[in-house]
């Protein structure tokens, strides 16, 4: 018998936005509406995309999921919600899915949202024409063809997606994934309009050309300054969609990001690396601090032509013994974070950090076995001394870190270290290049399970930077996807990476953030941060 997965309605949908506005309240809250419908938003630098075939990075995954809607969304805790889907059937094996697609959503054109636009846009991301630098989430989605089509070793027409009519949606697994409906929340699985990229080419994600069939549609791209969107009335739900227009403010500085909102100018601004204390003090109920899934840390270049020091598994673990992590999250951060010693977040739902020996150490017995494998290796005070590069993409708080690190390397090891800052694209292509020796990274879940943080580490993730190659490694994950329990898995990964060394690990992120108070409806419980401007609204002061 086929397993059918269903959602209750929001009764928002059977309230009219027109009675809302009459009104002057929310539909759903009651809450009074101001008559400025706005929201700003500040980001950290100029996105390299808004093609949700080529996206690899939060900033441009937050436009898009304001521009796009895929199968499923997710409500203000994390849970799955319909978007363009309105449920699905499951076959009795496991392998087969069957998505109902509603028959209200429209492209922004006004063209019918069909089950031929996902068939097209998965089978784009996965063919190596394409160039995606996320073709691998494809094959980790497990959909049948997907690794050979990334591989280039077959057509794209030959991955296991098809449309059985124009509102229904059929993906054919290799293997049971049981948190399969989560994954087709992400931006890789939105849809795009074919005629639309066959009319423009890259052209298609300019203001003007971009057709979407999200919530809002792009109006304005100023590079370097902002990206504003706006509602799109082709949206199946426009009518309970109250923000009319969304900018995205590109500010490199944290501090001018806050001089701005507290002048009135950004809704929504970073809290500045160390000022949460005080900032909590001075707006408490504009500051806010929630868990993030995202992981902080350091990817060492392990590529056989790299640093012969970095090869060395002891100068690595040398490096990240030396690391005071205490110090990092409560003198410098101090807004919340936890100290990472390895790579899966501890609020990931069903995951247990496994125990690893460096941190059940004080900092003290770790920078003095730090020093031991130094001097093992010949390196150090006694030995060859030691000069490490660390590249960051400019920001105050990564410089801030680097240069707390590089003393914390300088006073227990000897190590010297140089800081070279790089704009977000370049400092993209330095990483995946493998042009570096040691290099900022985090990386956020992509769907709320711990295989999302490990699987990265394996050989054919094209985000594994460090470029780590262990068979051991990917066998375990690859046996995870179908145990029935795959915690013990995890755990030998974790303690491999551990071993290994090919990240230091530094912090478990929590989100701090300044939000005007007048802004109502942000997902604070939704622990990937994903956040819907369709689901926010500004309420009227007095």
């Amino acid at each position: 018998m086929a397993v059918r997965s269903t959602f209750r309605a929001a009764s928002l949908l059977a309230l009219l936005a027109t009675g809302a506005m009459a009104q002057a309240t929310h539909p759903e809250t009651g809450d009074p509406l101001a008559e400025n419908q706005t929201f700003s938003w500040r980001i950290l630098d100029e996105v390299p995309t808004l093609d949700p075939g080529l996206i690899e990075d939060v900033d441009s995954g937050s436009i898009a999921r304001q521009l796009f809607e895929g199968l499923y969304n997710q409500d203000a805790q994390g849970n799955i919600v319909p978007g363009v889907a309105l449920d699905h059937t499951l076959s009795e094996d496991g392998l087969t899915y069957t998505f109902n697609l509603r028959p209200e959503a429209r492209w922004s054109n006004g063209e019918p949202v069909t089950a031929n636009d996902f068939v097209y846009a998965w089978r784009r991301a996965a063919d190596p024409a394409t160039a995606s630098p996320y073709s691998w989430y494809i094959d980790l989605m497990k959909v049948a063809g997907a690794a050979e089509v990334v591989a280039g070793e077959a057509a794209p027409d030959t991955l296991g997606v098809r449309a059985v009519d124009d509102h229904t949606l059929e993906v054919t697994l290799t293997q049971p994934i049981p948190y399969f409906p989560q994954m087709v929340t992400h931006y890789t699985t939105y849809p795009v309009l074919q005629s639309n990229i066959e009319e423009h080419g890259d052209a298609w994600t300019q203001p003007g050309n971009m057709v979407s069939n999200g919530a809002y549609v792009l109006s304005e791209r100023v590079p370097q300054e902002r990206t504003v969107v706006t509602r799109n009335e082709n949206y199946w739900d426009n009518a309970n969609t109250v923000l009319n227009e969304v900018s995205f403010l590109i500010i490199n500085d944290e501090n001018q990001g806050l001089t701005r909102w507290i002048a009135g100018e950004l809704d929504a601004t970073d809290v500045p690396i160390g000022q949460f204390p005080r900032l909590k003090e001075e707006y408490p109920e504009e500051v806010h601090a929630v868990p993030n899934l995202c992981t902080y840390y350091y990817a060492i270049n392990v590529r056989p032509d790299s640093d012969p020091a970095l090869l060395d598994v002891r100068v690595r673990e040398a490096l990240n013994l030396a690391i005071d992590r205490d110090v990092i999250v409560n003198s410098i951060l101090a807004a919340g974070q936890l100290p990472a010693y390895t790579l899966a977040h501890p609020a990931t739902a069903g995951y247990e950090v496994p125990e690893v020996p460096i941190a059940t150490m004080t900092q003290e017995e770790r920078n003095t076995r730090a020093q031991e494998l130094l001097a093992e290796a010949g390196f150090g005070p006694e030995g060859e001394p030691l000069t490490f590069e660390i590249i960051y993409n400019t920001d105050q708080a990564h410089q801030q870190l680097a240069v707390a690190i590089g003393q914390m390397w300088k006073q227990t090891l000897g190590v010297e270290t140089t800081l070279a800052n790089q704009e977000w694209q370049t400092f993209l292509d330095t990483r995946r290049e493998g042009n570096f020796q040691i290099a900022r990274a985090a990386w956020c879940a992509d769907y709320n399970e711990a295989s999302t943080f490990l699987d990265l580490m394996t050989a054919d993730n094209e985000s594994n930077d460090p470029r780590y190659e262990n068979p051991e490694y990917d066998a375990l994950m690859e046996e995870s996807r179908t145990a029935a329990d795959p915690q013990p898995l995890y755990t030998q990964a974790e303690e491999m990476l551990a071993r290994d060394m090919p990240i230091l690990p530094i912090y478990f992120y929590a989100k701090d953030f300044m939000l005007d108070a007048s802004i109502k409806g942000y997902a604070f419980e939704n622990a990937q941060e994903n956040w819907y401007a369709k689901d926010m609204y500004r309420i009227a002061q007095e």
